[in-house]
């Protein structure tokens, strides 16, 4: 469906034809109707797959339409009329660049706040007024309780990757957000995921909600290509620094489970004369935004990062992901692929499999209701007397546990 049909006004058109986009990806194409008609949505779709835009431009839209009723505030200062929370500063500087692209071609006004950067710079910010509010539930918390900023006039409210902000414990700071705004408004919740715990927390929030699941909520993206290489635990280092000068991988995403294993595989990988660098949570954020920006501009080479820290990176040609460990959720290997294979492009993603992951892939395996099946690479065999698995005498067994925690997820 091009973007044409669904009732956006010029200036939302000319910046998405700027954009270079013409169609509408399908949550795009089903989502925008149903918020243009004011119903609250409960809404799950794969990253990478324009959920930004599926509720940015239909806000867009109704704030534009609605702009002759912000004009005759008395007040010359805009009030916020649109608030969009996000778990992550990483996805919030995404959604807000997001926002000022789509906007460029009308007079809406966006501003952005989240913690690790100057308070009062924000202050400054949010004392000049603007429509559309982009926000962490902490750091929007803080500006709430110092006055830097009402709610009262907010009208749309959407909640972006909502299972993230509860995995993080953002509970208890988003219901008190929740206090200084309106009852009567339109609440957008959108999430990778949508299970019983999401469900639960959607109930309170939203009112008849309409109901979209693009793709399977535990579907890998389909344009990335899965990659299993069975390898010892002492030989992970090895195949990586391999991989990536055989391959001559110049962007290359490399995930690990904590900080301390984050910070010693970028030790090994600038030993070995490979451009690296860690990206997690000890980081300041403006630490973080140089890392990121270096990255984009291929001076790193590879990006070596935790789970929480690069949930929500937008990374453009970004070809190769790979598991240097396993997570221990196994959601998060859906979410740390969908960074590959964005936006229509191909990807590889590449787990690094030692016998001690047995049990985390197989959850990720009956997470995703297939088998991945392993390989091995000339040179990098792993030793066969180590694990009985790579000898297949647990397959079958395997088999049976992931055929009944498959029955039990449908039940």
């Amino acid at each position: 469906m091009q973007f044409t049909q669904l009732g956006l006004s010029q200036p939302l058109l000319a910046g998405l034809a700027q954009l270079g986009f013409e169609h509408a990806t399908p949550i795009q194409a089903s989502a925008i109707p149903v918020i243009l008609a004011g119903e609250d949505l409960l809404a799950s779709a794969q990253t990478g797959t324009g959920k930004t835009a599926a509720f940015a431009l239909p806000l867009l839209q109704r704030l534009i339409e609605t702009s002759g009723e912000q004009a005759s505030l008395t007040s010359p200062i805009r009030a916020v009329r649109a608030l969009i929370l996000v778990p992550t500063r990483e996805l919030a500087l995404q959604v807000h660049g997001s926002l000022q692209a789509l906007a460029r071609f009308t007079s809406l006004r966006s501003g952005l706040v989240y913690g690790g950067v100057s308070i009062a710079a924000q202050q400054a910010e949010l004392a000049l007024g603007m429509d559309l509010l982009v926000a962490t539930p902490g750091r929007l918390l803080d500006h709430l309780k110092r006055g830097s900023v009402k709610l009262d006039k907010v009208a749309y409210l959407v909640f972006d990757e909502a299972d993230r902000m509860l995995d993080m414990g953002f509970k208890d700071e988003i219901r008190a957000v929740l206090s200084h705004l309106p009852r009567a408004r339109q609440t957008l919740l959108f999430s990778a995921t949508l299970d019983d715990k999401v469900q639960g927390f959607s109930r309170d929030l939203l009112k008849s909600p309409k109901r979209i699941e693009v793709d399977s909520s535990n579907s890998a993206a389909k344009d990335v290509e899965q990659r299993v290489y069975a390898v010892d635990s002492d030989r992970k280092f090895a195949l990586l620094s391999h991989l990536i000068r055989q391959g001559s991988w110049q962007r290359v995403l490399v995930f690990s489970r904590k900080k301390v294993a984050v910070d010693k595989l970028v030790a090994n990988l600038c030993q070995a004369g490979i451009a690296s660098h860690a990206f997690h949570g000890d980081l300041t954020q403006g630490a973080r935004e140089k890392v990121l920006q270096d990255f984009k501009q291929g001076e790193l080479q590879v990006l070596v990062a935790t789970d929480v820290a690069a949930r929500g990176l937008d990374i453009l040609s970004l070809d190769y992901v790979v598991n240097f460990e396993l997570p221990y959720v196994a959601q998060d290997y859906v979410h740390r692929i969908g960074r590959t294979g964005r936006a229509g492009n191909k990807g590889v993603a590449i787990t690094l499999f030692s016998s001690e992951d047995t049990m985390l892939l197989e959850e990720v395996e009956v997470l995703l209701d297939k088998r991945l099946p392993q390989q091995w690479l000339p040179g990098f065999e792993p030793d066969l007397t180590k694990a009985d698995l790579f000898a297949g005498r647990n397959r079958k067994s395997a088999q049976k546990r992931r055929a009944k925690k498959r029955s039990l997820r449908k039940s």
